[in-house]
């Protein structure tokens, strides 16, 4: 690991923008170098100056949530755009989310939708599942359950825990797909295995009440309160129920 840290500081400093933009990432997660937000600003912004997309992202990211620099929405969303304009989904999709949220720009729904699509056209995975969010809500595009279907189940076949968790809402309430429980119960599963909380508390309820698997008040009670721990306040209000019925 200390031969490839010293061999990246070296194309680093020898203005290799690719070596530049990993020594940055080296920096900003602690892993081969003690971790200094400071100086990885500072490498993700001359290897951003010289044009990788990558770091255009990271230097995104790093104004976006202020870190080793000052807070600045604005700053944020002029490297997204630039990452996202060279075809980078995570940034596309980022762009896409403050256009959305009006985060360092004005508040638009189209250009928001634009840009998350595009993400969400390349497989990204949180892109697809805020695409399926927007169809089912009706932001940004007339509602349309069995478009969010579509998008939900690209993302939850990626192992997107949230994803899979609103997909079992949508089988779970039969909107765009006919009701059916023991699909609800599939999702709520896979993403409870993933620590969503959403879906701890969900599996519990169909424990609770036998929809889409026999009743079992021990497992309905086991999934409440795990995501309860997760910090899910009506996990821990089902919880206190579960308790009382004892």
């Amino acid at each position: 690991m200390a031969v490839d840290i010293n061999q990246t500081i070296r194309l680093a400093n020898q203005g290799d923008a690719e070596a530049q933009n990993e020594l940055g990432a080296t920096y900003h997660q602690g892993q081969g170098l003690y971790k200094d937000h400071t100086k990885a600003v500072e490498w993700y912004q001359k290897s951003a100056n010289q044009g990788n997309a990558g770091a255009q992202h990271n230097l995104g990211i790093m104004y976006n949530q202020g870190l080793g620099v000052r807070q600045n929405h604005t700053k944020a969303v002029e490297w997204y755009q630039k990452a996202a304009n060279q075809g980078v989904p995570d940034a596309q999709y980022n762009l896409g989310m403050m256009y959305y949220q009006g985060l360092g720009i004005g508040k638009d729904p189209a250009k928001a939708l634009s840009w998350i699509q595009k993400s969400a056209n390349q497989g990204y995975a949180n892109a697809q599942n805020a695409l399926g969010l927007m169809h089912y809500q009706g932001q940004g595009v007339p509602q349309n359950y069995t478009k969010a279907v579509e998008w939900y189940t690209r993302a939850a076949n990626q192992g997107h825990s949230t994803a899979q968790n609103n997909l079992g809402v949508i089988y779970d309430k039969g909107q765009g797909v006919p009701q059916n429980y023991t699909k609800a119960v599939e999702w709520y599963t896979r993403a409870a295995n993933l620590g969503n909380a959403k879906a701890q508390n969900n599996l519990g309820v169909m424990y609770g009440k036998g929809h889409g698997v026999q009743v079992n008040y021990m497992k309905a009670k086991e999934w409440v309160k795990k995501s309860c721990e997760n910090g899910l306040q009506i996990g821990c209000d089902n919880y206190r129920l579960a308790n009382k019925g004892k």
